[in-house]
């Protein structure tokens, strides 16, 4: 059986932080497996490493050794390289939607401003709508109240007149003039 102390060693377990995408790789530690064993650090820890293993092999006149050894930190300089433009990139679209959002919270305070303007401004200042008066309209609007009250109809009803009497004797009676409009006429 084994004890609570020890642990898997399995490969899954140590592939966990070196290499592969995801993550902070400026930041992140990797296990490097060189020509003179395990090199374990963040990127720029391990470039340091190599260069230096490369300075020592070029000293000691071993020129195989030493062109490894700058191979395994020209790779881990690449790697530091790109996860630098990322960076770069990442913050500068940042920054471009930062400057977006700025320009638009810009643009919405200097509408309520002026709305906030337009309201608080003195009523008479405001532009007041054209009145054209015409035929004696003065353009407002009728309301039952402003309406002439019509005449209260009768609840008589109406009587006939009597019947005519003679034509010859309505004409005595009453002289007829054009202006009073068409003579009655007589029943028949």
């Amino acid at each position: 059986m084994k004890s609570s102390r020890s642990r898997s060693r399995s490969k899954s377990n140590r592939n966990r932080n070196s290499g592969g995408g995801g993550g902070n790789v400026v930041n992140r530690v990797f296990d490097s497996s060189g020509p003179e064993g395990k090199v374990r650090g963040t990127p720029q820890q391990i470039i340091d490493k190599y260069n230096q293993l490369a300075r020592d092999s070029q000293l000691s006149g071993d020129r195989v050794a030493t062109e490894n050894f700058q191979q395994h930190a020209e790779h881990y300089l690449r790697m530091l390289a790109e996860a630098q433009r990322e960076i770069d990139s990442r913050r500068e679209e940042q920054e471009r939607q930062n400057r977006e959002r700025q320009a638009e919270r810009d643009r919405e305070r200097a509408a309520r401003q002026e709305q906030d303007a337009n309201t608080s401004a003195d009523p008479a200042e405001a532009p007041q709508p054209d009145v054209v008066d015409s035929e004696g309209d003065s353009g407002l609007v009728e309301t039952p109240e402003s309406q002439p009250k019509p005449k209260p109809k009768s609840t008589r009803s109406r009587s006939r007149k009597p019947k005519a009497e003679p034509a010859a004797e309505q004409a005595d009676a009453q002289p007829q003039s054009d202006a009073d409009g068409p003579a009655p006429e007589a029943a028949e």
